[in-house]
């Protein structure tokens, strides 16, 4: 019993350490972006303010932060946390059976 306990509390503690390395890695990821593309922009200015080409590093990178944001806080959260609550239930099911 003390076993099954200790199996959970495990659980939940790489399932906290994988979330905090996941928010850390987007608050990363979100940090270089708010400081490189004002860089991007300044060096494009002083360089080439006729042709303005600083939005194309900007857009790709947004696109990729927004996925990433979507990844680490969003749509398909709850459907993964009922996965693995059922897959659980059915595992706990079928080794009492055994």
């Amino acid at each position: 019993m003390e076993n099954l306990s200790l199996n959970k509390d495990n659980l939940a503690y790489r399932k906290a350490a994988k979330r905090v390395k996941d928010l850390k890695g987007f608050y990363g990821n979100l940090t270089s972006y708010c400081l490189i593309i004002p860089f991007l922009l300044v060096i494009n200015l002083l360089t080439s303010p006729d042709h303005l080409w600083f939005y194309w590093p900007m857009l790709g990178w947004g696109l990729g932060l927004t996925i990433h944001a979507v990844n680490t806080f969003g749509i398909g959260k709850n459907w993964e946390e009922k996965k693995i609550k059922q897959l659980m239930e059915e595992e706990k099911i079928n080794s009492k059976s055994l």
